[in-house]
C-alpha cells in the first residue's frame, strides 16, 4: 500500500503498534462491536451490515489495519494508521485518493459511548464497512477530492490546533478536570475568533452532517449511516429518539448549521439516497476556489496564510504564501504578490531553475491583458516580435490595468504553444507611482496570463517545494506488564477464547472482581456472559447482577450496563 500513498500525505503515516493495545482496550471494542451489532440490524443502512462482513472486522479484538487493507484492496480502496488528528486537507486528501485513514488509538472505558478525539473504532468499525457500498465509496472520493482542495483561514488553522489539544486531553487517562475544562476554553476562545464562513468549515460541515452524523431514508423512520452513528454506542440509540430533530437534508441547510464536537447531537439531518449526495456537493464543489479562480480565490489564499498555489489559464502556477494582491476600480485583481519561499510550475512540475532557491523572497506577477485586448498567452514568437518582444532586445508594454513592464528580455517559456514566462533583466514594474519592481532587485520573470483559472492550498510542487519528506519510522511498541485489573481482563479473554470454562477458575475471578474492583463494570458484564453461556444455574449470576444493579444507581453507568446486559441476554427484557 505504501507505493500508492502520494507522497505528500506519507508523512502522516503511522504504525499501529498492536501490541501496546491492553485487554481492557480489545474489551472496549469489544463491547462496543457486540453493542452496534446487536442494535443496528434493520437500524443501520443495509450496506453496513454487509460491509462489516467484507472489511474483515473482528468483533472480538481490534483489527489490524493491514488486514483491513487487504480487504479493502478488494474494492480498489486501502487503509492506513495516522497518528490522532491530522491537518483537514490531508484527511480529505487520503478519501480522494482512496486510502481510509486510521486513528492508531482507541477510547479510553470512561469515553466508551462517545469520543471526539479520533480512534480506531470510529475509523475502522464506522467508515470502512460502508465504503463497500459502490455509490457511497464514489461519494466519499468526491468530498475527499473537495475538502483537499478547501481553503481555511488562519483562524480556523488555530481552530483545528485547538481541537487536537482537546481530543488528546481528554483522552489521556492523566489529565485533570480542570485541564480538561482549560482545553475546552481555549477551544471556545479559537472558535470565537473566526469570522465567516471559509471553504474548509463549509466543507467540513457537509462532511460532518453526512459521512459523520448521516440519516438516510424516510424522514420519520430514516436509517443511520454515518460513522460518528455507527461507531457509537450512545449516539446510535440517541439519534433515532424523540429527542434529535430531523430535518429533510439540503446542502444549504448542512453548511449553515454548526456542530459541536464534545457532545452528542440535538439535530440530524436525513438525505433521500446516495446520489442525491453526490449530486448536491458536485454542484457546491463548482464553487470553489480550485474550480472557480478569479480574484475570490486568490482572497481565500491571502487569508489562508499558508502554502497555496494559484495557476494561470497559460498553464503556469505560483506557489507560495500569498500575501496582498492589487486591484483595478472594478475590484478585480491585476497583480498578485507572494512572501518568502516561492516557486513556479507546469503542470504540478516545477520549473528548472523556478525553485525555492531562486525565489526564495516571493515573487509578484500581474494578471490581465494587454492595452488593445491582447492576450501573451495567445502569441507566438512571430507575433512577439511585432509587440517588441523578443529575445536579447528590449520590450515596454502595458497591461489594461496600467501596469507598465519594461526591460531586457533573456528568455521566453511556451508550454503547448502558449506562452507562460518572460524573463528580463533591468526590468522595471510599476503601477501609477507604484514601483513594484526595481531593476536592483535582479532578475524578472514575468508570468502570463490574462485571468487566474485555480487556486488550491497546496504547493503546486509539493516535493520540489517542501523536499523529500520525513516518513514516520518508529519501531513496533511492546505491550506493557499488565496491572492486576488488565490481569483479569486478559484471563476473562483467554477462558472465552478457548471456550473451556473452568466453573472454579471463573467463581475465582468474579470473586477478585467483587472484592477488589467493584466499579468494574465491564469485565463484570464479561464474567456474566460467561455464566449465562455455560453456567446458566450459577449462584454467582445473582451476586454479579446485583453489584451491577448498584452501580446502576449511578447516571454514569446506568445506559451501559443495561445495554449490555440487553446484549447478554439476547434482547430479553432483563433489568437490574
Amino acid at each position: 500500500m505504501k507505493q500508492s500513498i502520494p507522497v505528500h500525505l506519507r508523512p502522516f503515516v503511522a504504525r499501529q503498534h498492536y501490541n501496546a493495545y491492553s485487554p481492557i482496550d480489545h474489551s472496549v471494542w469489544r463491547y462496543v462491536m457486540r453493542q452496534n451489532h446487536h442494535f443496528l440490524e434493520g437500524i443501520a443502512h443495509d450496506a453496513f451490515t454487509t460491509g462489516l462482513i467484507s472489511s474483515g472486522i473482528n468483533i472480538e479484538s481490534i483489527p489490524r489495519v493491514s488486514e483491513m487493507n487487504e480487504h479493502l484492496g478488494k474494492i480498489g480502496w486501502g487503509a492506513v494508521i495516522v497518528d490522532g488528528l491530522i491537518p483537514g486537507t490531508a484527511f480529505f486528501d487520503f478519501q480522494a485518493h482512496g486510502i481510509l485513514p486510521i486513528a492508531t488509538d482507541i477510547r479510553q472505558k470512561t469515553n466508551i459511548e462517545y469520543t471526539p478525539a479520533p480512534d480506531i473504532l470510529h475509523e475502522a468499525a464506522g467508515h470502512a464497512p460502508i465504503i463497500f457500498d459502490e455509490t457511497y465509496s464514489k461519494f466519499v472520493k468526491l468530498i475527499g477530492n473537495i475538502g483537499a482542495n478547501a481553503f481555511a483561514t488562519k483562524e480556523e488553522h488555530e481552530v483545528f490546533e485547538a481541537t487536537r489539544h482537546l481530543s488528546i486531553v481528554m483522552e489521556s487517562p492523566t489529565s485533570t478536570a480542570v485541564e480538561i475544562e482549560a482545553a475546552k476554553n481555549r477551544l471556545k476562545e479559537k472558535q470565537l475568533a473566526v469570522k465567516g464562513l471559509s471553504e474548509a468549515e463549509q466543507i467540513s460541515r457537509i462532511f460532518w452532517w453526512t459521512v459523520e452524523f448521516g440519516l438516510i431514508g424516510d424522514l420519520h423512520q430514516p436509517k443511520i449511516f454515518g460513522a460518528g452513528l455507527l461507531s457509537s454506542v450512545g449516539e446510535s440509540k440517541h439519534c433515532l429518539s424523540n429527542e434529535v430533530t430531523k430535518r429533510p437534508f439540503t446542502i444549504e441547510d448542512a453548511i449553515a448549521t454548526s456542530y459541536d464536537v464534545t457532545s452528542m447531537q440535538t439535530q440530524l439531518f436525513v438525505c433521500k439516497s446516495f446520489e442525491q449526495l453526490i449530486e448536491e456537493v458536485t454542484k457546491f464543489g463548482e464553487t470553489m476556489a480550485f474550480r472557480q479562480g478569479g480574484t475570490e480565490a486568490i482572497e481565500k489564499a491571502i487569508a489562508s496564510s499558508q502554502i497555496a498555489h494559484i495557476e494561470y489559464n497559460s498553464g503556469i502556477q505560483i506557489t507560495g504564501q500569498f500575501s496582498d494582491i492589487i486591484k483595478d476600480t472594478n475590484g478585480e485583481a491585476i497583480y498578485v504578490k507572494t512572501s518568502g519561499p516561492s516557486a513556479l510550475s507546469i503542470q504540478n512540475g516545477q520549473l528548472d531553475h523556478h525553485g525555492t532557491d531562486v525565489h526564495y523572497d516571493g515573487f509578484g506577477a500581474p494578471i490581465g491583458k494587454l492595452q488593445g485586448g491582447i492576450q501573451l498567452e495567445d502569441q507566438t514568437e512571430e507575433s512577439l516580435k511585432k509587440l517588441g518582444i523578443e529575445i536579447n532586445k528590449m520590450m515596454q508594454i502595458t497591461f489594461e490595468s496600467g501596469i507598465e513592464v519594461s526591460g531586457h528580455v533573456t528568455d521566453l517559456v511556451f508550454h503547448h504553444g502558449s506562452l507562460v514566462l518572460i524573463t528580463l533583466e533591468e526590468c522595471f514594474v510599476t503601477h501609477r507611482d507604484e514601483v513594484l519592481f526595481h531593476p536592483t532587485w535582479g532578475t524578472y520573470d514575468l508570468a502570463v496570463g490574462s485571468h487566474v483559472i485555480s487556486a488550491r492550498p497546496t504547493a503546486a510542487d509539493y516535493l520540489s517545494f517542501h523536499g523529500e519528506p520525513l516518513i514516520n519510522e518508529c519501531d513496533e511498541k511492546d505491550g506493557k506488564a499488565l496491572t492486576p485489573l488488565e490481569e483479569l481482563y486478559a484471563e476473562v479473554r483467554l477462558i472465552r477464547e478457548t471456550n473451556l470454562p473452568d466453573g472454579h477458575h471463573i467463581h475465582s475471578i468474579a470473586g477478585k472482581i467483587l472484592d477488589e474492583f467493584p466499579e468494574e463494570w465491564l469485565l463484570q458484564l464479561e464474567v456474566l456472559e460467561l455464566l449465562e453461556n455455560h453456567d446458566r444455574e450459577s449462584s454467582l449470576k445473582q451476586r454479579i447482577l446485583d453489584q451491577l444493579g448498584k452501580l446502576s444507581g449511578e447516571d454514569q453507568y446506568v445506559r451501559l450496563i443495561q445495554n449490555g446486559l440487553d446484549v447478554i441476554f439476547d434482547r430479553r427484557n432483563v433489568t437490574v
